[in-house]
């Protein structure tokens, strides 16, 4: 246990897959805090559908899945982090079968004894599921053991409001990250909370968009910490859009996943017309960035609310057997999903880029670690393929627990920590700007710097942006925190650093398609690198 309720030796700030499992990994005699803005359930993991993409079949190899994932990312994957990670999937699989965790079974579909599916940009079949509510089944197995786990302390509804540097404290010596301020959403008490290692685990930021398929939560707050904080980010023009989330007034963020192309499902015009073909030969089996910019393509050619898929033709048991999420909630809605088409629409989906960290899970800043969505490993590049992302979470929470395991004798104790101050601040009384400004974000991020981009549209977007940010620091300066305010405050810092990103890159290449340079230009084959003001090299902070 802590020498005091508020320091640990492990801060883990977000409790999807890669929080959790980086919890449960820790050796027994640390201390570690688990830190959670909902309940501890709630976040990207809870709703992923598709599967876990891991080599597990004896038609199938590293070599083929390395492969898929560096034509996927449009050359700017990071090959050695790719290999690192396919190579560590099956040994991840065990240990999430380990944890408790049941997948779907069926050898007739390969000589692993579970039932892999396909899905874009897969030549073999690798996904690894549970029906199709993966997500959902690892995500309550992981937090049904993190609450039996002695020793290890939750802490929900709270949200990190900064990360604390050491150097802010006078401590001499390198700087570090040594806690984090945590609001209480409950009470509104604002606390510091220290920790020899701090991990930043708290997801995408999808929530910068009109229309997403992510949960409230996404609101892209490690990204916004590590950045003010001094750490580098890289590669946020990349934002995936899923191409088929459920178009229904009464179904927000509903996906329809990957699996259902997998199994094969056709996109239709609103005349039963196949489209797909006649954009890229893999059909509804591209990668999602194609996929997209094609619905995004008819849907504006021909002025419709959004295009269809159709897996009718399967049998219907097949369909309930392995869709039954989607079956429900579409049956919920009165569309049965097992006689006529469903109605899709693209909606921002994953954030390729993030924190940069490196093979072993660290930022920048020492002390700092950055795992799941949040980070920029260089798994993904320009487009994340199917169902990796669950496996990069997998994999480098375990880097991350190697990592601070030999390290932990290394740190020095935790330095007094400065209580939060609130002496010169009041309640709001303009609460209104904050929901104006929110929608004023979200809605001018889906029309300027959505699917297709072009120069006039992300220049528009800067102007807004740097407004934005000038009514926020000056609300966030004069008034008491609260989610939302905190919120809107790390959205718009993703926002600028989105914009800024799809400035920098003059090509279109995997998820950034600008209209003014529709061509990739291989000499800009790298990632996008953005450096904060106060960035110090690790090796001279």
């Amino acid at each position: 246990m802590p020498e005091s309720p508020d320091h640990f030796d492990v801060l883990i700030l977000g409790s999807g897959a890669a929080g959790l499992s980086l919890a449960l990994r820790l050796p027994a005699d640390l201390s570690v805090a688990v830190v959670a803005k909902r309940e501890l359930s709630e976040g990207n993991t809870l709703y992923a559908q598709g599967g876990i993409s891991a080599v597990l079949d004896a038609g199938d190899s590293v070599e083929s899945h390395v492969r898929d994932t560096l034509i996927a990312g449009a050359g700017l994957c990071d090959p050695e982090v790719v290999r690192t990670v396919v190579e560590r999937g099956a040994e991840n699989i065990r240990w999430l079968l380990d944890q408790g965790v049941q997948f779907t079974r069926s050898p007739a579909t390969g000589t692993s004894g579970y039932h892999l599916t396909r899905e874009g940009g897969h030549t073999h079949r690798r996904v690894v599921h549970a029906a199709d509510a993966t997500g959902k089944v690892v995500e309550t197995t992981l937090v049904d053991r993190v609450r039996q786990r002695p020793g290890l302390t939750v802490m929900e509804n709270h949200i990190a409001i900064d990360l604390l540097r050491s150097d802010k404290m006078g401590e001499k010596g390198p700087r570090r990250c040594v806690g984090a301020y945590l609001l209480n959403l409950m009470d509104g008490h604002v606390r510091a909370i220290g920790a020899r290692f701090v991990i930043l685990a708290t997801g995408g930021a999808s929530k910068v968009y009109l229309y997403t398929s992510n949960p409230d939560v996404a609101t892209g707050d490690g990204i916004a910490m590590a950045w003010r904080a001094g750490c580098r980010v890289a590669n946020m023009e990349f934002i995936q859009f899923h191409p088929t989330c459920l178009y229904h007034p009464q179904a927000k963020s509903f996906l329809i996943s990957e699996a259902v192309r997998g199994e094969g499902g056709r996109l239709l015009l609103p005349d039963g017309t196949r489209f797909m073909p006649d954009f890229d030969e893999r059909a509804e089996l591209a990668p999602r960035d194609i996929v997209a910019r094609a619905i995004d393509h008819e849907m504006k050619r021909l002025g419709i609310d959004c295009v269809y898929l159709d897996i009718s033709h399967k049998p219907a048991d097949f369909i309930k057997e392995h869709f039954p999420t989607i079956y429900e909630r579409c049956l919920s809605l009165g569309l049965d999903i097992t006689r006529e088409p469903i109605p899709v629409v693209p909606a921002a989906h994953y954030t390729c880029g993030g924190v940069v960290s490196d093979h072993h899970a660290r930022a920048d800043l020492p002390g700092l670690y950055a795992i799941g969505e949040t980070a920029y490993t260089g798994l993904h590049g320009a487009n994340r393929m199917a169902s990796n992302s669950l496996l990069e979470c997998l994999v480098y929470s375990e880097l991350a627990a190697e990592d601070i395991r030999q390290r932990m004798d290394q740190v020095p104790p935790i330095p007094p920590l400065p209580s939060w101050d609130e002496s010169r601040v009041t309640d709001s009384d303009e609460e209104v700007v904050v929901s104006h400004n929110w929608e004023e974000l979200r809605r001018f991020m889906w029309d300027y710097v959505g699917i297709v981009r072009s120069n006039k549209r992300l220049e528009r977007a800067k102007r807004r942006v740097n407004l934005l940010r000038h009514e926020i620091r000056e609300y966030y300066s004069n008034f008491r925190v609260e989610n939302d305010l905190l919120e809107l405050r790390n959205l718009v810092e993703v926002a600028d650093l989105i914009i800024q990103a799809a400035q920098h890159r003059k090509e279109s290449r995997g998820l950034h398609f600008n209209i003014d340079f529709p061509e990739p230009d291989e000499s800009q084959r790298k990632p996008t690198i953005m450096i904060p003001d106060n960035y110090v090299p690790p090796s001279s902070s």
